[in-house]
């Protein structure tokens, strides 16, 4: 088992099984289920797992613990791929008892058969437990992503457990196939966290009264180096600012005339020397596009008009970001329509009920195929995106 102290052991499951991340979210490098046991002269495990990956877990406690039996079970967070086997670790281990937030305290019913309150420690913020040689602050983190959320930080090894907050998607056991840790961390934030940006920022103004030298979390790896550049991006995420200047081109095509017009404005961003991301939302992960439209400080929004609305997938792409709160960017326009565009119309109008939005010129407009008339408006369209 993985130590990430002397007395702070490793406890928990990589899925390699599972292809949906939430139902939604596709995971081809898996995802780790974070579990850790505090071994001390009172024993406190971690947070549990998801109910499948359960059997795997309890055979982890138990050779962490030997003879011994837990005192507390901590649930930092009640959602399902994290506390699915918090009742029956109670009735495996009837003495040790459950600390969580008040809030959990009142929401525990609703995911289990057993009545579980007598066994229910409820703490509040700026509360500790006592373990011995270590001991844990508890710290409210509503929000983020769900409102029952604790962070449990453990003073002597300096040790934050930070619920779903630095997680990311991706196994353990893969960790060296993917792209980093930005990459899928990005990609889990925006679409698991990010619509609790100012939350995470009043969380910040809480953990800087800590000093934290390892981050664990409930998914991805354990941080215990180089924190100022998670941090940092952390900080700019929840900020809602832009973390790369570039242009990030996100279009929907029918018959190929949108992905055209589309692919010539990268053409013609990337010989003025911007740095490009393109997207099809007919063929993408959507989380990856909602990915790269907070990633970049501009984006361009390309599609036909849809019987007399807007094309399904740009609508599908721009309820995410709707759903997100996105917000604080500079955005571009690009239609389609044979007879009657309605297409920009339809995007704008989604737009501008998003907050900090401008709009660059000109919008371009496409009457079925890209004519010289719309290759002059790319080429225009593209000096003001400079």
């Amino acid at each position: 088992m993985k130590k990430i102290s002397e007395n702070i052991v490793y406890a928990g499951v990589d899925d390699l099984t599972l292809d949906l991340f939430e139902g939604q979210y596709p995971i081809p490098l898996g995802v780790s289920y974070n579990s850790y046991v505090i071994l001390d002269n009172k024993i406190a495990v971690m947070d549990s797992v998801d109910k499948r990956a359960g059997d795997e877990w309890f055979r982890n406690i138990e050779t962490i613990l030997g003879n011994r039996k837990p005192d507390y079970i901590i649930v930092q967070h009640l959602e399902p791929d994290h506390s699915a086997n918090v009742e029956k670790f109670a009735l495996r281990y009837p003495e040790a008892r459950i600390v969580c937030s008040v809030k959990a305290a009142g929401m525990i019913g609703q995911f289990f058969e057993s009545d579980l309150s007598s066994k229910i420690i409820a703490v509040k913020e700026g509360d500790t437990l006592s373990l011995g040689e270590h001991n844990l602050t508890f710290v409210n983190a509503p929000m983020v992503h769900w409102p029952e959320v604790i962070m449990s930080y453990e003073s002597t090894t300096k040790t934050l457990f930070s619920a779903d907050a630095f997680g990311k998607f991706g196994a353990l056991c893969k960790e060296d196939e993917g792209d980093g840790w930005a990459c899928e961390a990005r990609r889990y934030y925006f679409n698991i966290v990010g619509k609790y940006g100012a939350q995470v920022q009043a969380l910040f103004k809480k953990l800087s009264a800590f000093g934290i030298n390892t981050i664990c979390p409930l998914h991805g790896p354990i941080l215990d180096e180089n924190l100022g550049y998670y941090l940092g991006l952390y900080d700019t995420w929840s900020q809602y600012a832009p973390e790369t200047q570039g242009v990030f081109i996100a279009y929907a095509s029918m018959h190929g005339n949108t992905k055209k017009a589309a692919e010539m404005l990268e053409g013609m961003l990337s010989d003025k020397g911007v740095k490009v991301a393109i997207t099809d939302l007919s063929r993408c992960d959507i989380a990856e596009a909602v990915e790269d439209a907070f990633r970049y400080d501009r984006m361009v929004l390309a599609a036909p008009t849809y019987d007399g609305g807007l094309f399904t997938k740009m609508e599908e792409f721009l309820l995410h970001l709707e759903a997100k709160g996105y917000k604080n960017r500079k955005v571009a326009i690009i239609e389609n329509g044979s007879w009657a565009p309605m297409a920009a119309k339809k995007m704008k109008a989604h737009l501008e009920t998003f907050k900090d939005i401008t709009f660059f010129e000109p919008v371009v407009t496409i009457k079925t195929t890209v004519k010289q008339e719309v290759v002059r408006q790319l080429e225009l369209l593209a000096k003001n995106l400079q």
